[in-house]
């Protein structure tokens, strides 16, 4: 029996009518290939032509026509609180970190380096378990990635953290 296949995907809101749903983590909703199960107990093979970042509402469209939604499983994260949200979040972003960004709380991946850091600029933080829904790169759908410094593979012009 050939598995059933997917190689496209909807944004959300451009799909309508899922019949299932999917549950990944925010490191399961990056991907190029993979067998997915979903909740109603369906398999398929995820074959897309380069990796993508998939968000909550996103979904695959599959090669019967069948729509399943990216549902954003809950995970062990990080719930960062603190007198200067800002600044915390201006550190948390210059680690390049994913965060997801509310009105009184930051959320991060759970990390120990991370906490320490935290700490020491006067920010709390404590493990909670939720779905992971970090802010997008700032040029469109997508994630931000951690690069290296070194700039050993970057000419002098194409990446600048110098701060005027």
């Amino acid at each position: 029996m050939t598995p059933i296949l997917c190689q496209d995907i909807r944004r959300a809101p451009d799909w309508t009518d899922a019949s299932d749903q999917v549950e990944l983590t925010y490191d399961g909703r990056f991907l190029r290939r993979r067998v997915l199960t979903t909740t109603g107990g369906l398999s398929f093979l995820v074959d897309l032509a380069q990796t993508a970042s998939l968000d909550h509402g996103d979904a695959f469209v599959l090669s019967d026509g069948r729509v399943v939604e990216v549902v954003a499983a809950d995970e062990v994260l990080l719930e960062v609180t603190g007198s200067d949200l800002p600044r915390i979040a201006w550190h948390i972003g210059n680690r390049h970190s994913p965060c997801q960004i509310e009105a009184d709380r930051l959320v991060i991946q759970r990390d120990h380096v991370m906490v320490k850091m935290l700490a020491q600029i006067g920010a709390e933080t404590r493990e909670i378990t939720g779905p992971f829904r970090p802010e997008g790169g700032a040029y469109g759908h997508g994630r931000t990635h951690g690069h290296d410094h070194s700039h050993a593979h970057h000419a002098p012009q194409d990446h600048d953290h110098t701060h005027a």
